[in-house]
């Protein structure tokens, strides 16, 4: 076979596997993905004006605001993803959604 046959499956295989990643993150979201983006760019506005005081105060304020039915579930899931605080969840979750 063909080595650039070979790299040809290689990349389809490696791209169905991201497929697949996505595919799962987004089945794990506690909320629409529309809305998260909504709250990264509530908390990048908010984080402009003024410093991160280590909690998820806007965050909280943000998701009941939105009425999400559920805001503890999606602060629950913030903090398994790394979004300890308002600067974190734009630090660190953020970029997961970068797909």
């Amino acid at each position: 076979m063909p080595a650039s046959s070979e790299k040809e499956k290689r990349k389809a295989a490696l791209a169905a596997l991201r497929r697949s990643a996505a595919a799962t993150f987004e089945s794990t979201l506690p909320m629409p993905r529309a809305l998260f983006e909504d709250l990264f760019d509530h908390l990048g506005e908010a984080l402009e004006e003024e410093e991160c005081d280590d909690t998820l105060r806007r965050t909280k304020t943000f998701l009941a605001e939105a009425g999400v039915a559920d805001p503890k579930k999606v602060v629950a899931w913030l903090m398994a993803h790394g979004g300890r605080c308002d600067c974190e969840v734009l630090a660190n979750v953020e970029e997961k959604f970068e797909v």
